[in-house]
């Protein structure tokens, strides 16, 4: 009886315990793989000399996957076709199959960049170099420095930075035709550049950031830098260079015919001097009026009486340009005339101090402010003062403004008149101020300022201009009115003394004018007053 009942009771026991084993559960599965996939061995090996091969094995640890290569990987010096390099998925073997002749007593880098990750986690392989010379040695020489952006507190982009040999050959077109002698690229948010395993020899240092990853220089897409002297190696010099977009060469485009008393002529480049005349056979009243397009390089070409497109379905004019001449073409079509349209270009909410914009869709030729009505908000009638700036194609009305109040404007008929003689209808539209307390102010000293005169700007975090001064002795900046956001301060350096930014030429060896930003953005917010001191360096 006791055994029966010993027996029952282990029984049950082991019963109990497999019920316990067979319950459902979560897996905790282990820590998360952090660790980058590992180098087993390569064939041939990293840096190798010698090298007459072909093919290229790199065995990992861990199946590898390649990602975004072709934004990555970047070979020095530069291959004519590009390598095949597997795997396309997934393994433990990373294969290149060159397809170039290459060239003799040279040592190749190839640079993986971010682009090797383990399969599974996407740990990153940071930076993988594959080194090798079809020599007897490993160039050993180094070059360093970094890249600013002419415009920008720091590039917004990855930067190839290349040299060119300056060989018995070499000219500087060159980076427009061909690749260059080594090249590498700057890092995510890191603006430093190393260029390794250089040889002895005398380079132009240049860099690019473009639109295509082709090596040469296109000027109507990429930004250059680009190193004043050419540079001797080996050197321990850093060299920082700095970042510009070229004022393309002047060119005309195809001119098109664009309503019944408007052709639009596109241009290219620089028109400080352009002018465009008729040489068709035309009427003894003929004029015109010519517009530059705020947004586009576009001239808008007015002109009165129209032109009988069944008489003359072809215009013919003479664009001349500093002493280069064009003919240009115009078909004539049959096409509905402008009508006078006049809009309010200012936003609906103004600081006391802002002029009211008016804009028109054909050329205005006179404004009268006194046909102009402002009431603000008690319904008092208010004085007006305007002027018109033709080449902006603007009317600006100019009347005292408080603080915290709306104002209702009345464009009376006649208050403008256009090239064509129209004028305008009643129009009517408000605007309004808000209180002093939603603004902030920012008051600048500058210091160590190395020459006048200078443009301090304050622009936003999108890089537009918000307002701006030009000094030509040192003094206090004040800024008011300015909205709750964060803003950049930047000092450009006024060179040539234009009043304006001036950005530079490779080929003529002129670097961009010198823009100096406040080391740090600076916050505004309501009814806040910041001062500071921006010592220049």
């Amino acid at each position: 009886m006791k055994s029966t009942l010993l027996n029952f009771l282990i029984v049950f026991t082991c019963i109990l315990c497999f019920s316990q084993c067979a319950k459902k559960g979560t897996p905790t599965g282990g820590p998360k793989d952090t660790i980058p996939p590992m180098i087993l061995k390569s064939t041939p090996e990293n840096f190798t000399t010698q090298f007459t091969g072909n093919e290229i094995r790199i065995y990992f640890d861990e199946n590898i996957k390649l990602k975004e290569l072709q934004q990555n990987l970047i070979v020095s010096p530069p291959l004519t076709y590009q390598p095949v390099i597997t795997p396309l998925t997934s393994s433990k073997v990373l294969k290149i199959k060159i397809l170039d002749t290459l060239k003799e007593n040279t040592t190749y880098v190839f640079n993986f960049g971010k682009s090797i990750t383990d399969n599974n986690e996407g740990n990153e392989f940071d930076y993988y170099k594959y080194v090798f010379s079809t020599g007897s040695f490993i160039d050993s020489l180094t070059l360093k420095g970094a890249i600013i952006d002419a415009l920008l507190p720091t590039p917004d982009k990855k930067t190839a930075v290349m040299l060119y040999e300056v060989s018995e050959t070499f000219t500087d077109s060159i980076i427009f035709s061909e690749k260059p002698t080594y090249i590498t690229t700057t890092k995510e948010k890191d603006p430093s550049f190393e260029l390794t395993n250089l040889k002895e020899g005398t380079y132009l240092l240049v860099a690019l950031q473009e639109e295509t990853s082709n090596y040469t220089f296109q000027p109507k897409k990429d930004k250059i830098a680009y190193a004043e002297n050419y540079l001797t190696l080996p050197t321990d010099s850093s060299y920082t260079i700095t970042l510009f977009k070229e004022i393309p060469d002047y060119t005309m485009t195809r001119p098109s015919h664009i309503s019944k008393n408007k052709i639009d002529f596109g241009f290219e480049g620089n028109i400080d001097s352009l002018t465009i005349t008729p040489i068709t056979e035309l009427p003894e009243d003929f004029t015109f009026k010519i517009l530059k397009d705020a947004k586009k390089d576009t001239l808008h070409y007015w002109f009165k009486p129209a032109i009988d497109v069944e008489e003359k379905d072809t215009l013919h004019f003479l664009a001349s340009q500093k002493g280069q001449l064009d003919t240009l073409v115009v078909k004539m079509r049959d096409l509905f005339a402008d009508t006078l349209q006049i809009a309010k270009l200012s936003p609906n909410v103004i600081t006391p101090k802002d002029s009211i914009k008016l804009g028109a869709n054909t050329p205005i030729v006179s404004f009268n402010p006194e046909k102009i009505e402002v009431l603000d908000r008690d319904s008092t009638a208010i004085s007006v003062m305007g002027f018109l700036n033709e080449a902006k194609n603007e009317a600006s009305l100019i009347f005292p403004k408080k603080d915290d109040d709306s104002y209702r404007i009345t464009v009376l008929p006649e208050a403008v008149q256009d090239f064509f003689g129209k004028t305008n209808d009643t129009l009517q539209f408000a605007v309004k101020t808000k209180v002093l307390s939603d603004y902030g102010t920012l008051t600048f000293t500058l210091q160590n300022i190395k020459e006048f005169p200078v443009i301090v700007e304050l622009v936003d975090e999108k890089f537009k201009l918000i307002a701006s001064e030009y000094l030509i002795t040192n003094k206090e900046i004040y800024f008011d009115y300015l909205e709750p956001a964060k803003y950049y301060l930047r000092i450009v350096y006024d060179t040539n003394k234009n009043k304006q930014w001036d950005t530079g030429n490779f080929l003529k060896k002129i670097q961009p004018e010198k823009i100096v930003y406040y080391p740090k953005q600076i916050e505004v917010r309501s009814n806040w007053d910041i001062n500071e001191i921006f010592i220049v360096e």
